[in-house]
């Protein structure tokens, strides 16, 4: 679908590590919502706390630590305060803004409708293409991903997305922005 790195073989995520503030309802999510698998579990030395890690598919985890020090949350610091679909994305320069899963396009819709009947809010389908907005009601021949978000228990921004199309070098075609820009764009 893209490039092949040509200086080191990677083979993905090996894990993605985030911060909960209860693990017990971690596990109930990751596991009982979501599906994933519980494949290990650590106490942390010296009472610091715990972590566990969960299956997401591919031979990829995502873990969470429960750490006894951890300060609370800080939406729209440390994390989108909510969904994009509500006009959320901001989050602080190296922050994780979300996690996107892989999903089958034959099963997408299925999935999103198996979470609502979980109880767990979603956003609505964003079929994600290259024109001013950057999505689209319907999907065309320029739409790239289709996805929808949603929030874990901590408010961890999640999505489930599944391209629908390859790339091709016209993809690549934006100048990238600098921290001047940023500042700039913040200025009054």
């Amino acid at each position: 679908m893209s490039p092949q790195n040509t200086t080191f073989e990677l083979r993905g995520i090996n894990h993605l590590a985030l911060v909960c503030a209860d693990m017990r309802r971690t596990i109930d999510f990751y596991s009982g919502v979501l599906g994933m698998p519980l494949v290990k579990t650590l106490d942390l030395p010296g009472g610091l706390g715990q972590h566990f890690f969960f299956d997401c598919g591919g031979g990829n985890t995502v873990a969470f630590f429960w750490l006894a020090d951890s300060p609370d949350a800080a939406p729209g610091i440390a994390a989108p305060k909510g969904r994009p679909d509500e006009g959320e994305l901001a989050s602080a320069v190296g922050s994780m803004n979300h996690v996107a899963f892989a999903v089958p396009p034959e099963q997408f819709d299925d999935y999103r409708t198996r979470l609502e009947a979980a109880g767990v809010a979603v956003s609505p389908v964003l079929n994600h293409d290259d024109s001013p907005a950057g999505v689209s009601r319907h999907v065309h021949p320029g739409t790239f991903v289709r996805s929808f978000y949603f929030q874990d228990p901590d408010g961890v921004l999640l999505e489930f997305a599944c391209w629908t199309r390859e790339f091709t070098a016209a993809d690549v075609a934006h100048e990238p922005k600098t921290a001047a820009d940023r500042h700039a764009h913040t200025a009054p």
